[in-house]
C-alpha cells in the first residue's frame, strides 16, 4: 500500500486534533508548541489516550493539550535525570573495568584472546574497537598513535576511554569468570558479573534513548533486566515488577549511584519529578503499588 497522507500545516495539526478530541482552550498555545515539536514526535505521547485501533485515532480520555504538553515535558526530565545519572554510572564501570585487568593482566589485557569466552564475538568487539579509536579526536589517543609505533593499538586506559558505553558492556559481557570480573561486580553491589553484564546493557539502552531525545516514561524495553535474587546491599524487597519498564532500570540506577556515591539525591529528585507529573504515570512506568514503602526508595 502506498503512502499518501499529505503535509499538513500548523493550523491543519490543531484542527485535526481537536477533531479527535484533544481539548484544546488555546489554539495560539498549541500553535507555539507544534511550530518547536513536531506533530509525529507529539504523536508519542497523545498515543495512550487515542483508540489507535480506530483509523481516525479519536481521544477515548478527557485530556487537554496542556496536559500532553506537561507530559512531555515531564519526559524531558526524566531523560535529563537519567543522563546525568548514567554519566556517573558509566565512569565508574569503565574505570573499574580497566583497573581490574590492568592491574593484574597489565595494559593490553583488552586485546588478549584468552580471557574472553566467545572468539567470535572477541573479534568483533574488537574491529568495533578500533574503529571508535580511529574515529576518536581525543588528545591521549593523537599523541599516542602519533609517538608510538609498538603495540599499535593504545593500552586499555586509552583505548576503553573512547568505547562506547554499548561496547563496553559487550566487553564485559564476554570476559570469562575471572577473579577480576567478580571484582567489578563487587565493587557496585552484584554478587553476580552476569547480573551486573546484564544491568550495562540495560542501560547502554537507556542511554542511547534519552541521548537521542527518544520518549522513555512509557518505553516497553527490548532487554529486560534481570533481577538480583542476592546483593551485597539493599535492594527492593518486592521483585515482582515488569522487567523491561523504567522501574526496572530506574531501580539499577539508584543501586549503582548508591555504591558510587554516598550522598546521591537522585531518589529525592525522581520522586520530585513524579509528584509533578500531570497525569499519574507511575503504573505505565511500571512502578509496583507498594514502591513507596521500600525502605530503597526513601530519599536522603
Amino acid at each position: 500500500m502506498q503512502y499518501k497522507k499529505p503535509a499538513l500545516s500548523i493550523k491543519e495539526q490543531v484542527k485535526k486534533l481537536k477533531e479527535r478530541g484533544l481539548i484544546i482552550n488555546d489554539e495560539k498555545f498549541a500553535r507555539k508548541y507544534l511550530s518547536n515539536i513536531s506533530f509525529y514526535r507529539l504523536r508519542a505521547y497523545t498515543y495512550p489516550f487515542q483508540n489507535n485501533k480506530v483509523a481516525s485515532h479519536p481521544f477515548n480520555v478527557e485530556i487537554s493539550f496542556k496536559d500532553i504538553i506537561e507530559l512531555y515535558q515531564f519526559d524531558s526530565a526524566v531523560r535529563a535525570l537519567v543522563l546525568e545519572a548514567l554519566q556517573k554510572i558509566e565512569i565508574a564501570l569503565r574505570t573499574q573495568i580497566i583497573y581490574q585487568w590492568s592491574v593484574k593482566q597489565g595494559g593490553y589485557w583488552h586485546l588478549d584472546k584468552n580471557l574472553y569466552k566467545n572468539q567470535q564475538s572477541f573479534e568483533k568487539h574488537l574491529s568495533s574497537l578500533k574503529k571508535e579509536i580511529n574515529r576518536s579526536h581525543e588528545t591521549f589517543i593523537k599523541h599516542y598513535l602519533e609517538t608510538y609505533t609498538e603495540p599499535p593499538e593504545p593500552p586499555s586506559w586509552m583505548s576503553l576511554e573512547v568505547s562506547s558505553f554499548g561496547l563496553l558492556s559487550l566487553l564485559y559481557k564476554n570476559l570469562k569468570n575471572a577473579p577480576e570480573k567478580k571484582a567489578v561486580a563487587h565493587h557496585f553491589g552484584l554478587k553476580s558479573p552476569e547480573v551486573l553484564a546484564n544491568w550495562m546493557h540495560n542501560l547502554s539502552d537507556i542511554r542511547n534513548i534519552a541521548a537521542h531525545h527518544g520518549r522513555l516514561w512509557n518505553r516497553r524495553l527490548t532487554t529486560h533486566l534481570t533481577i538480583p535474587q542476592k546483593t551485597l546491599n539493599l535492594f527492593p524487597k518486592n521483585k515482582s515488577f515488569h522487567t523491561n519498564k523504567l522501574y526496572a532500570s530506574l531501580t539499577a540506577i539508584s543501586f549503582l549511584l548508591k555504591q558510587i556515591e554516598t550522598s546521591t539525591t537522585f531518589n529525592a529528585q525522581l520522586l520530585k519529578l513524579l509528584n509533578s507529573c500531570p497525569i499519574p504515570q507511575e503504573k505505565e512506568m511500571g512502578f509496583p503499588a507498594d514502591w513507596k514503602s521500600e525502605s530503597f526508595w526513601k530519599a536522603k
